[in-house]
């Protein structure tokens, strides 16, 4: 079995929430020598050809580009685009709720889950939480091993329609249940309030312990070593405990939660990571670009229809100090049309997983384009621009794909049937940067369970380095206006 296969059953076992994939990549390029840039302080003076960076937005969306040691202004920018979020189950802002003897925890859907998989299934939470430390209010991640919820289905004794469509209410029959409570405890805690607060202790919002199960908010402060006292808010996910595995007669699968989009993320980053070996010649910049909120539209200060991507590439264009004959100079002689030539020079490679075929739903694919898993990544085509890939992209990724040996798919959807779409739309129209979609293949996207090709991570490890390596001279031997 790929090295590569075994490190992303590592990589999503320890990445919970997007919070935990970012900072999971952080130590990744940490490990290779990638330098932390922060988008709240000036970057003059420290960029530097042939080195590595990286800067994050809100925790949950990170950006890591190394430059080539022969850049020069106005040179492309080769990008993996991809996202850190999946569909999951999120504890309200009040979650605190208590019915027929259980400690029940209030939670909100979010992304288009397929949410009957969702039950009977040992969940935990995770996240970041914001910490009071001697008046500074501090992010940690928090992630409880321990199962602590399940969503129990009713048994089909008492089910009127048993033969039918599992079918319930996800506001009133999508509660998981944490525990069981005396009638009286909660009063006795003193944690649910209901009495009038003086002066000196209002508060603008509730307390988290007067929102919150105490028994909950007991385990969160345990596993970050400090007080309940001490926390402030926090955004926690909920997640199946059951972990990410090699499985199938022939280890031939992996068997995993998040592999929409985990795969592009580690994939990516190790792409990355590999291509450094060849950045003293380098003449481009090389990039990935992991978003958050994907799921829900990318609309936000950090997903792919935010300033962020368009930003950093701004910053990089305009703090190249070294003009084309080796003369330095400063920051006020750069033109900002060095940005605008750039972009037409640049590609994007959005990845977001793809379609493998169904065996027990033939029917619903087009039947000329069935990836299957393990026959290497998919190009996505949709002629009403769900997807952005055409034909010149096409040319760039088969040689990008000879050079690796990295065999190809393609795949388009029925004309009866929907289609979803990725960051490719929004981020090329943002930048009219040239895109294209692909992504490795898998079945049940959207469940808490998904399946995935173990040999096809190699694979897409390996063409994103071919990518990275390779797309500076092949961009220029594609003419297209």
């Amino acid at each position: 079995m790929s090295n590569y296969a075994e490190g992303f059953i590592d990589f999503v076992n320890a990445s919970p929430t997007p919070y935990h994939v970012v900072d999971t990549v952080k130590k990744q390029l940490q490990q290779a020598g990638f330098e932390e840039l922060s988008e709240r302080n000036n970057w003059d003076g420290r960029i530097e050809r042939g080195s590595k960076y990286y800067v994050t937005r809100n925790g949950s969306s990170i950006i890591a580009f190394t430059i080539g040691g022969s850049y020069r202004p106005g040179n492309g920018v080769s990008i993996v685009g991809g996202h850190t979020d999946s569909p999951v189950l999120r504890i309200k802002p009040i979650s605190d709720q208590r019915k027929e003897g259980y400690i029940q925890v209030g939670v909100e859907t979010y992304g288009g889950g397929i949410w009957h998989t969702w039950f009977d299934r040992d969940l935990s939470v995770a996240g970041r939480v914001f910490v009071n430390e001697n008046g500074k209010y501090v992010s940690k991640l928090v992630k409880i091993y321990k199962p602590i919820l399940r969503i129990p289905t009713l048994a089909i004794h008492l089910t009127k329609e048993r033969y039918t469509k599992f079918e319930f209410n996800k506001e009133t029959q999508f509660k998981p249940i944490a525990g069981q409570y005396q009638e009286q405890s909660k009063d006795a805690a003193g944690c649910c309030g209901g009495e009038q607060l003086s002066e000196d202790e209002y508060q603008s919002l509730k307390s988290v312990v007067q929102r919150h199960s105490k028994e909950l908010l007991d385990l969160i402060a345990a596993d970050l070593s400090v007080d309940v006292a001490q926390i402030e808010d926090f955004e926690l996910i909920l997640y199946d405990t059951q972990r990410s595995t090699i499985g199938g007669l022939n280890d031939e699968f992996i068997f995993s939660p998040r592999l929409d989009n985990q795969v592009t993320c580690y994939c990516a980053t190790q792409g990355l990571i590999n291509s450094v070996q060849s950045l003293g010649s380098q003449e481009g910049i090389q990039m990935i670009s992991l978003f958050d909120h994907e799921e829900i539209g990318s609309l936000s200060a950090q997903g792919a229809d935010s300033s962020f991507l368009p930003n950093i590439l701004e910053r990089l264009t305009r703090l190249t100090r070294l003009t084309n004959d080796g003369n330095e100079y400063g920051l006020n002689n750069i033109s900002s049309s060095y940005f605008l030539e750039t972009m037409a020079k640049s590609f994007i490679l959005s990845s977001d997983m793809a379609h493998g075929v169904h065996p027990n739903y033939t029917e619903n694919y087009e039947s000329l384009n069935k990836p299957q898993l393990n026959k290497g990544p998919v190009i996505k085509v949709n002629a009403n621009q769900r997807y952005v890939t055409n034909s010149p992209g096409i040319v760039l990724l088969k040689k990008v794909a000879d050079l690796a040996k990295v065999p190809l798919q393609l795949f388009v959807v029925r004309n009866d049937s929907p289609c979803g779409s990725t960051i490719g739309p929004m981020v090329s129209a943002k930048l009219g940067v040239r895109t294209l979609d692909l992504g490795n293949p898998q079945l049940s996207m959207h469940s808490i369970r998904e399946t995935c090709g173990s040999h096809d991570v190699e694979k897409l490890v390996l063409l994103f380095e071919s990518f990275f390596e390779h797309f500076y001279d092949l961009e220029q031997r594609i003419d297209v206006n």
